[in-house]
């Protein structure tokens, strides 16, 4: 009996070492032996010969409600003497993890037919039914999902097909099942099931594979395919799992995403190229440009509303998808029923087909679209209306097909359109200021021209009666400041000529090769001697450094740095001057103390007349000595900068190019 092998060492030994537990009872329910499965399948080792098997185990039933001891298969099978075979409990261990067995008591009887206890061989079948339940969750998955999910064999044979792929490629089952995955692949992709399988064969995932796949009747479905391989219990890969999904209306949204970021992209540019342009004609021909894009026209163009001679043709000025020459071949457009609803100001025009439009071909002599012109059907007109009201022109946008128009587009480009006018509107206003800032410039320079004639001559009279005045002449201090301040004219004077000989483009150079530290000793050693305020300082011990520049506006640039530095620090008493080399570059720098410029008006000081008022409304001066200096050191290949903080000083500098060896 087994209570008797039990207890010999050989027994004791083969069950202790099964990897199944047992357990062994009295009739009354007292555990007498078990062996190492089952204390590890309880959680815990109960006391032999003492303790009750009933209160060894928490047992619960298959759906996890508490099961009565008296009805546990052990109960039964010592209570009824028969064997239990295979009913499943739960068996709850001390720490509350729930283990799943099968339980298999069989009664135990002496000689006499007597019941002794029973014997209980539990087998441990959690993974199992977790396996079980995961695999019947995974075909409940795989069976309602709405993709795609197929199997395949490694030849590319198809094992499985749901009823996503039924929808998605239009194949029953029936049909799929034992066929070659190239049935849902187009002809020019069937390289990519081999470049799939090849990663697959290696154990490798394939993971938002967007590509192609066929229906069954002949369409292309956008889809994005993740693939794993499929594995038998050794880790070999034996196929192919596919879950494909239909991604057109993700492709569609993010297709139009992107059509819509392109088009706000592209309407922030023309907004900042047409507001910061003052061309009239790459105005229009960006705008003409930008509208037939956001629109996919396949030609635009731009007309001003300017008749001819005759009073009836619009002016064509830009063109956007043809050549110029292509149209104008055809004549200018009359004033026909479909144009004159823009020219007139009176809204846009929207038309699928335009040539089906009662407003289209009653007008002499084409009645209708003529011979050789660009294919029109779909037609969009947006006029062009100036600030004031009147209609400067009209975008006229057109494509072969019909329909090709939206509201969006319409919305769009009349969007662009009003852009445009503000443009054109301030693109006219700079017209008439250009104008007059050409008058203004021709009466500078006459004027300049004409007071210097007078200038030298008084200036001449005054060092006439300079040299006749004796030392001690009380008027000879006066002749002095009158000479004096007859020398600032006259350098205003030639200040303006300057500016005016800038705009005009003629203001003279005359290059040669000089010792730019020398010239620095020269001008610095010229403004010390002509101001008793400042102390002139040369900070570097630089004494060669030869360019290749017009010694005397490189000069004129110096003096006017140092003369703005004296002037723009009347509480200091010192001028720091730096020479120095930088690459390929010859750098003079002029730092003074002094009240400083802000960012915002550092942005300006080198346009022509700008002051800085707010800090020394009381200095005299122009405001066209920097505008100067930065042409002049423009003109010769560099850069004229300045570093300056409010209330601690500026230094202004500038870089030439060194005279190449």
């Amino acid at each position: 009996m087994i209570n008797t092998i039990a207890n010999t060492p050989l027994s004791y030994t083969l069950l202790n070492a099964l990897p199944v537990a047992v357990y062994t009872c009295d009739k009354d329910g007292r555990i007498t032996w078990f062996n190492d499965a089952a204390v590890e399948l309880w959680g815990r080792a109960p006391e032999k010969n003492k303790e009750l098997w009933t209160g060894a185990l928490k047992i619960l039933k298959p759906d996890g409600q508490p099961l009565p001891l008296h009805n546990c298969p052990m109960a039964r099978a010592i209570k009824e003497g028969v064997a239990i075979d295979g009913q499943e409990i739960i068996i709850e261990q001390p720490d509350g993890k729930q283990v799943i067995v099968l339980t298999h008591p069989v009664p135990l009887f002496n000689d006499d037919g007597v019941l002794t206890g029973a014997v209980n061989t539990l087998l441990d079948v959690t993974e199992q039914r977790n396996s079980e339940r995961k695999q019947a969750m995974l075909a409940a998955i795989v069976t309602t999902s709405d993709d795609a999910i197929v199997s395949k064999t490694l030849e590319g044979i198809i094992t499985s097909w749901n009823g996503g792929a039924q929808q998605l490629f239009g194949y029953t089952e029936e049909e799929a099942i034992g066929r070659h995955i190239t049935l849902l692949i187009p002809q020019e992709r069937l390289q990519e099931e081999t470049e799939i399988l090849t990663k697959i064969r290696k154990g490798e995932r394939v993971e938002h594979y967007k590509t192609y796949r066929r229906h069954k009747d002949g369409t292309e479905i956008p889809v994005s395919l993740a693939i794993s391989p499929i594995k038998d219990r050794k880790g070999n890969v034996i196929g192919a799992s596919k879950i494909a999904r239909n991604v057109y209306k993700q492709q569609l949204a993010e297709n139009t995403l992107q059509q819509y970021a392109e088009n706000l992209e592209l309407l922030n540019t023309i907004g900042k190229t047409i507001s910061e342009n003052l061309d009239v004609q790459e105005i229009l021909q960006k705008v003409t440009d930008a509208t037939t894009t956001l629109t996919g026209a396949a030609f635009g163009a731009f007309f001003y509303n300017k008749l001819d001679e005759q009073g009836e043709s619009y002016m064509l000025y830009t063109l956007s998808g043809a050549p110029r020459e292509a149209f104008e071949k055809l004549g200018m457009p009359r004033n026909t029923d479909v144009f004159a609803h823009t020219f007139n100001g009176l809204g846009i025009v929207r038309v699928d087909d335009i040539t089906k439009d009662p407003r289209y071909g009653h007008n002499h002599p084409h009645y209708g679209m003529p011979t050789g012109h660009f294919p029109v059907v779909s037609y969009l007109a947006v006029p062009v209306v100036s600030k004031s009201g009147e209609v400067i022109g009209g975008l006229f946008l057109g494509h072969p097909e019909a329909g090709r128009f939206t509201r969006e587009h319409e919305m769009l480009v009349s969007g662009v359109s009003s852009q445009a006018s503000v443009a054109l509107d301030n693109a006219q206003m700079y017209e008439e200021i250009q104008k007059l800032n050409s008058k203004k410039d021709e009466f500078i320079g006459l004027a300049s021209h004409e007071l210097k004639t007078p200038m030298t001559s008084l200036n001449g009279y005054l060092q006439i009666i300079d040299r006749s005045l004796g030392e001690n002449d009380r008027n000879k201090v006066f002749i002095q400041k009158a000479l004096l301040q007859i020398n600032k004219l006259s350098d205003l004077i030639s200040d303006l000529l300057d500016v005016s000989k800038i705009e005009a483009g003629k203001l003279p150079f005359s290059l040669s090769t000089f010792n730019l530290p020398e010239l620095v000793d020269e001008v610095a050693d010229l403004m010390q001697y002509s101001t008793k305020t400042h102390r002139i300082i040369i900070c570097s011990d630089i004494h060669d450094l030869v360019v290749h520049a017009d010694k005397q506006r490189i000069e004129q640039v110096m003096i006017n740095l140092i003369s703005n530095a004296i002037k723009y620090s009347p509480q200091a008493d010192m001028i720091n001057i730096s020479v120095s080399a930088s690459h390929d570059k010859a750098v003079v720098t002029v730092q003074d103390f002094g009240m400083g410029i802000s960012k915002e008006q550092q942005e300006r000081i080198f346009s022509r007349f700008y002051r800085v008022d707010d800090l020394a409304s009381h200095i005299s001066g122009l405001g066209i000595g920097l505008y100067i200096s930065k042409d002049i050191i423009t003109r010769h290949g560099g850069r004229l900068y300045v570093e300056s903080e409010p209330g601690k000083g500026s230094t202004f500098g500038f870089e030439i190019p060194l005279k190449q060896q």
